[in-house]
C-alpha cells in the first residue's frame, strides 16, 4: 500500500501546467430543482459552480486539438497512480544500466589484454556496483516521503565530510584531479554522493522556507550559502570543474522550481560565467582544451585535440548500423578512457546511428516519466528533488554527448549509467530509488479534485 502523502498546502511554488480531470458526474447546486436543466450546474476545479447550459457544454466539451491530446498523454493525470512513470523511469534506468554493462566489457578488454590482465576485470567490478546499485536503488524506492526529508540533513553532513577526506592521506589524485577516497582495496568518489544529497537537501530547505523563497535572501540561505558553496569549493579544490559544473546545474534547477526570482538567475549566470573564465585562465590545462575544442592549437599541441579527433573518427566511421558490437577500431589504444568518458563515441562506432539514438531515447523516456513524477505531486520538496535528480542526469548525459560529438569541450564528465565508474553508477541509481519512491506515492487526492 503506497505511503501517505507529505503534502504541504500553500508551498506549491513552480509547478508545469497540468490539466485537471473533469468532475466524474454532474453536480446539482445547492437548493437547485431537477428538471430539463438538472446537472446543469458542475464545480470546476476550484470549487466554483458554473452554469452548463447547451452552448457552455459546447464551448466546455469541444474536442481538444491533436497537439493538445499528445501534451495531455505526455502530462498523465495529475491523481492518476504513477504506475505508468514508475516503469518508465525503472525501464529506462535498467536498460541504460545493461547496455553499460555491455559496452564497457566491449570498450575495455582490448586494453586490458594489452595490460596483460583478464578482459573481465572492469566488468566484473561494474557489474558488481551495478548489483549493489539496483539493490540501494530498491531501498531508496521504499522510503517514504517523510523518511527521505527526514535524512536531507544527515546526508548533505556526510557528503562535506567525504569530500574532505579526499584532502587527508585517504585522498588519491587521478589524471590531476584529486577526488578519491581509497581505503584499502575499495575506492570511490564522494563527490558523486554530494550530487544525490545536495538535490535532496536543497528540496528540503525549500520545501520547509515556503513562500519565503521569493524572497533573496531566503532563497540563497542557506542553499547557496553555505551549503553550495562548501560543497561546490571542495570539488573545486580536488581541480574537478566538470562535476563543480554539474552540482551548480542541481542548485539552479532546485532554486527555480522552489520559487526563486528569475531576476535572481541573471546575476547568477553572470557571476558563473565570469568565475567559470577565471577557472579557465588560471589553469593552462583547462585553457588547452577550450582551444582544442576552438581548433586553435591542433597544429601546435595536437595531443590536446587528439582524444577528441579519435572520437569523432570513431562516430562518423560507425555510420548509419555501426561496425558491430565488439568491432570497434578505435577502442584499440586510439581513444584514451575508451571505456569513462568516451564510451558513446564507441557505441557509434559498434552500434552506429541507431545506437546512439537509442541511447538518447532512453534518457528522453527518463526526463519525461521524471516530469510526470513531478507534475502529478503538490508537495515542493517532490518537485524540487525530482527537478534536481532530473537536471542532474539528464544534464550531464547532455554535457557528456556534447563534448563527445565536439558540440562541448572536453570537461571529463562520464555518461550515467553506461560510462565505467562505480560509485557514479551506484549513486545514479539510488537517485532513481529516490524518484521511483514519489512515482508509488499518490499525492493528496485533494489536489487532484
Amino acid at each position: 500500500m503506497p505511503a501517505p502523502s507529505s503534502h504541504q498546502r500553500g508551498s506549491a511554488g513552480r509547478k508545469p501546467t497540468l490539466r485537471r480531470p473533469a468532475p466524474r458526474g454532474p453536480r446539482t447546486a445547492p437548493g437547485a430543482t431537477a428538471g430539463p436543466h438538472a446537472g446543469s450546474h458542475r464545480a470546476d476545479p476550484h470549487g466554483r459552480t458554473t452554469g452548463h447550459g447547451p452552448d457552455a457544454g459546447a464551448v466546455a466539451d469541444a474536442p481538444a486539438g491533436p497537439l493538445a491530446k499528445l501534451w495531455r498523454r505526455l502530462e498523465g493525470e495529475p491523481g492518476s497512480d504513477g504506475t505508468t512513470g514508475y516503469y518508465m523511469i525503472l525501464g529506462s534506468a535498467l536498460a541504460l544500466t545493461l547496455i553499460g554493462l555491455m559496452m564497457v566489457l566491449s570498450s575495455s578488454a582490448v586494453e586490458a589484454i594489452s595490460r596483460e590482465t583478464s578482459s573481465y576485470a572492469l566488468f566484473l567490478k561494474q557489474g558488481g556496483w551495478a548489483v549493489a546499485g539496483c539493490v540501494a536503488m530498491f531501498l531508496m524506492s521504499r522510503l517514504s516521503i517523510d523518511r527521505l526529508k527526514r535524512l536531507a540533513w544527515p546526508a548533505v553532513i556526510l557528503a562535506a565530510f567525504l569530500l574532505i577526506l579526499v584532502f587527508t592521506p585517504l585522498g588519491i589524485s587521478v589524471y590531476g584531479n584529486r577526488n578519491w577516497i581509497g581505503i584499502g582495496g575499495f575506492t570511490a568518489q564522494p563527490s558523486e554522493a554530494a550530487k544525490l544529497a545536495l538535490a535532496v537537501w536543497a528540496a528540503q530547505v525549500l520545501a520547509t522556507k515556503g513562500h519565503l523563497v521569493t524572497q533573496t535572501l531566503h532563497a540563497l540561505i542557506p542553499v547557496l550559502v553555505p551549503g553550495g558553496l562548501v560543497i561546490i569549493g571542495l570539488v573545486l579544490l580536488g581541480r574537478d570543474l566538470g562535476t563543480a559544473l554539474i552540482l551548480v546545474l542541481i542548485l539552479v534547477a532546485a532554486l527555480f522550481l522552489g520559487g526563486a526570482r528569475l531576476r535572481l538567475f541573471g546575476v547568477a549566470a553572470a557571476a558563473a560565467a565570469a568565475g567559470a573564465l577565471i577557472m579557465v585562465a588560471v589553469s593552462g590545462n583547462r585553457m588547452s582544451r577550450i582551444n582544442a575544442w576552438l581548433g586553435l592549437n591542433c597544429d601546435t599541441e595536437p595531443g590536446a585535440c587528439y582524444q577528441s579527433q579519435q572520437g569523432l573518427y570513431a562516430l562518423a566511421s560507425g555510420g548509419w548500423w555501426g561496425l558491430g558490437l565488439g568491432q570497434s577500431r578505435q577502442k584499440w589504444n586510439y581513444i584514451p578512457e575508451a571505456e569513462n568518458d568516451f564510451i558513446f563515441a564507441i557505441i557509434g562506432e559498434e552500434l552506429g546511428l541507431i545506437g546512439t539514438f537509442v541511447i538518447i531515447s532512453l534518457f528522453g523516456i527518463m526526463a519525461l516519466a521524471m516530469y510526470r513524477v513531478a507534475a502529478r505531486h503538490d508537495d515542493r520538496f517532490v518537485r524540487v528533488a525530482t527537478g534536481g535528480i532530473m537536471a542532474w542526469l539528464i544534464g550531464q548525459s547532455f554535457v557528456n554527448i556534447g563534448m563527445v560529438t565536439g558540440l562541448l569541450p572536453v570537461i571529463g564528465v562520464p555518461l550515467p549509467f553506461i560510462s565505467y565508474g562505480g560509485s557514479a553508477l551506484t549513486f545514479a541509481l539510488m537517485a532513481v530509488g529516490v524518484v521511483l519512491s514519489f512515482a508509488r506515492q499518490r499525492p493528496d487526492p485533494a489536489d487532484a479534485a
